[in-house]
This record gives C-alpha cells, sequence and structure tokens, in this order.
C-alpha cells in the first residue's frame, strides 16, 4: 500500500478561476486535492478592478471573485501550496509533481497555467493596465461606451474585437506597425469598410499618460518618423486595447502533452489530453472565448472527469480512500454581521413600501459596535424580515 503522505488523487497546477473551479468540484465530492500556484492566486482575472459580466454577480473585482473561489474550496478541503513546479513525470498510474524541495505524486493532473497576453511595446502600458489599457474587448469594451477607443494589432483578433468595439465607441482607430493586415482578407475588407473605424498603417503607439485614467498618447508614423498627440477631451479618458496575441503557458509539459499549432494545449469535451488521467483546463487550451465563465465551466468539466479516472484508480490499485481536510464555515461574527446586512438590505430593496420593520433593523444593527452583539440581534430579528419581505 502506498503512503498517503504526499499523495493526492489530484493535483491543480495554477490557481486561477479554471484552477479554482476544479479543486471546489473535486475537495466536494471528498477526493484529495493540492493547488500549487508560483505567484498569486487568482490568476490574471485577480489584477481586474471590474467584473460585470460573470452571472448571477451584478459588479466586484476580480481579486474579491477569485478570493471568494479560494474560500470555497479551502472550506471543501482542497489545500493550496504557493511553489514553483520544476518537473513533472505523467506515465505510469502514478503522477509527479516536483519542486525544488518536494516531489508530490497524485492519480491524476490538471494542468490550468493560463496564458499572459502579449504586450506592445509602448510606455505606461504596466501602469495604466486596468486604467484604460486593456487586453479583452468582450471584458472591458462596454467601460468606453461613448468614448474614442485605439485598437494595437493587425490580425484576426484586432480586426474582429475593433468591429466589437463599435457597439460601445464613439469611434474606433486600428494601429498597424505594417503596411497591410495580417488576417482574412474578409475580415480584413469588414473593417476598412467599417463608418465607424479608421486604420492607420505603419503607426504604433510609444507613449500614453495622465492620471488615475488615460489622457493622452502619442503615436509615431514609422515611415516618416512623425510623432502625433492625442489629447482626451477635459475630464474624460479614452481606451487602448491591444491585440498581438497570447503566449499560452506550457513549458512545463511541452514536450509531453499535444499542443495545437498556436502553442495551447489541446483537450477533448471532457478536457482530457493525450495522457490518460491528464487534464487541461482554461485559457493554457485551445478554444474560441476566454473569459471566466468559460475557465470555471472547463475546471468543472475537468475535475468531473478527474474524479471519475481516480475512482477507477482506487480500485485499480486498491488504494483506501484519501483523508481530505474537510473545514467548516470559518466565517467570523464581523463576517456573518455584513453577511446578514447585506441580506436585510437586499431584502428591502425588493419590497420597497413594505420594508419599514426592515429597513429599521438594519439602522439599529449598523449602531451596534459589537459585531457579536449585532449578529445575536439579527437573530432576534429574523422573523420581522421574514414576515417583511413576503408582503
Amino acid at each position: 500500500m502506498m503512503a498517503e503522505q504526499n499523495f493526492y488523487d489530484g493535483i491543480i497546477v495554477g490557481a486561477g478561476p479554471a484552477e479554482l473551479a476544479a479543486a471546489i468540484y473535486l475537495a466536494r465530492s471528498k477526493y484529495r486535492v493540492l493547488v500549487i500556484e508560483q505567484e498569486r492566486i487568482g490568476g490574471q482575472i485577480a489584477i481586474t478592478t471590474n467584473v460585470v459580466n460573470y452571472p448571477g454577480i451584478l459588479c466586484t473585482d476580480g481579486n474579491a471573485l477569485t478570493e471568494t473561489m479560494r474560500k470555497q474550496a479551502e472550506n471543501f478541503g482542497a489545500e493550496f501550496l504557493s511553489s514553483k513546479v520544476t518537473k513533472v513525470e505523467l506515465d505510469g498510474n502514478v503522477k509527479k509533481i516536483q519542486m525544488k524541495q518536494n516531489v508530490y505524486r497524485t492519480l491524476g493532473v490538471i494542468f490550468a497555467t493560463g496564458a499572459t497576453p502579449k504586450t506592445a511595446g509602448f510606455q505606461g502600458k504596466a501602469e495604466y493596465r486596468g486604467h484604460g489599457v486593456a487586453y479583452c474587448a468582450t471584458c472591458d469594451g462596454e467601460f468606453f461606451m461613448g468614448k474614442n477607443v485605439f485598437v494595437v494589432g493587425g490580425g484576426n483578433s484586432a480586426a474582429q474585437e475593433a468591429v466589437f468595439l463599435t457597439k460601445y465607441a464613439k469611434h474606433v482607430t486600428i494601429f498597424i506597425r505594417s503596411k497591410q493586415f495580417s488576417c482574412n482578407k474578409a475580415i480584413a475588407e469588414q473593417v476598412i469598410r467599417h463608418p465607424n473605424i479608421q486604420v492607420k498603417y505603419h503607426t504604433e503607439i510609444q507613449k500614453v499618460g495622465g492620471d488615475s485614467m488615460l489622457r493622452y498618447a502619442i503615436f509615431q508614423d514609422k515611415e516618416t518618423g512623425k510623432e502625433t498627440r492625442y489629447d482626451a477631451p477635459q475630464r474624460d479618458t479614452f481606451g487602448i486595447f491591444v491585440f498581438v496575441g497570447f503566449t499560452p503557458e506550457t513549458s512545463l509539459f511541452q514536450e509531453k502533452l499535444t499542443l495545437s499549432e498556436s502553442g495551447h494545449l489541446q483537450t477533448n469535451r471532457q478536457q482530457q489530453t493525450n495522457i490518460d488521467g491528464v487534464y487541461g483546463a482554461g485559457d493554457v487550451c485551445e478554444k474560441e472565448l476566454r473569459q471566466v465563465v468559460t475557465a470555471v465551466s472547463d475546471g468543472a468539466a475537468a475535475a468531473t472527469s478527474l474524479a471519475r479516472y481516480a475512482a477507477k484508480m482506487h480500485e485499480k490499485l486498491s488504494l483506501p480512500a484519501f483523508s481530505v481536510p474537510h473545514k467548516k464555515n470559518t466565517r467570523n461574527s464581523t463576517e456573518k454581521t455584513t453577511f446578514f446586512l447585506q441580506r436585510c438590505q437586499n431584502s428591502c430593496n425588493k419590497c420597497f413600501s413594505n420594508s419599514i420593520v426592515c429597513s429599521y433593523c438594519v439602522f439599529f444593527l449598523m449602531t451596534v459596535q459589537s459585531p457579536e452583539r449585532q449578529y445575536s440581534l439579527y437573530k432576534t430579528f429574523v422573523p420581522f424580515l421574514i414576515f417583511c419581505t413576503r408582503k
């Protein structure tokens, strides 16, 4: 019998939405799960300031969303480790994930290592990312309603996203380094003929700046060397969308797993790769849409597939079920109070004229300083809240 120490049903490499969703599904199914992330929990979405298109959530930021996912996974018993994976061995019944100090064994692996957007080489791109500089029209286009937008890139993504951005933007200008588009001719013609899009060839952005948001940009014609400065209207801003491709993070397994022509991990509909027990999820995979909602879908599908595989391997190898460190809900009294106050206020918003008791409860609770006392008083008011919201 194999020792259980450092032995898991599933190891998930990465900690973005896809990985966190996989951890939630696996841990909730009573499998022992380890999530390994080299950098911060949450991945690319964690630095997004506004998330408004995730179903069921009106508005949040990426860090808050992924932190909630992490807590969910931890509450079901998932374990987290901040470390760099240096080597993976994927053949055989038991896979090995190696770090600098330790080696972890697992029945199955989910790679959700993500993809990094390629950045154009202009000054200010890092400082203003999320404050005017963006890499996803579906995610951020709405925030530039009625404003001027500049698109960097001449490939399929740039052309298609430029057309999409005309739904929101006052005007769209595309900057292409070369003298022509590198995308499909039909798509290029659609862009050129669009009345709300201007195309500027052999032009690059040199610098962007402002205060908390973009206020100006400097462009250069690469043939003449002439520089042009654009200034946003007073008290207004503008957007710069960069579409020059993504680099999938596949260095760990590129010699072992099948990749697409673009370098992304190839999986089937069950998120399985070309090796049994090895799955992919999220932006590292070949896919059409790269959004949080599709990432968590990938993670859930990969986890479900891995769970079935792990069950078969337990039977095949005569392994007992691994112990899962299930955690109880550890929400403290302050968090409980915040949750219940939000619930109470939401109820008030739903029943307006019948919410006198509920509104009074909220006001009274907010004047009590002790969180423990607030929570105790709230439980006293629950019957009134229920009565109020049923009217």
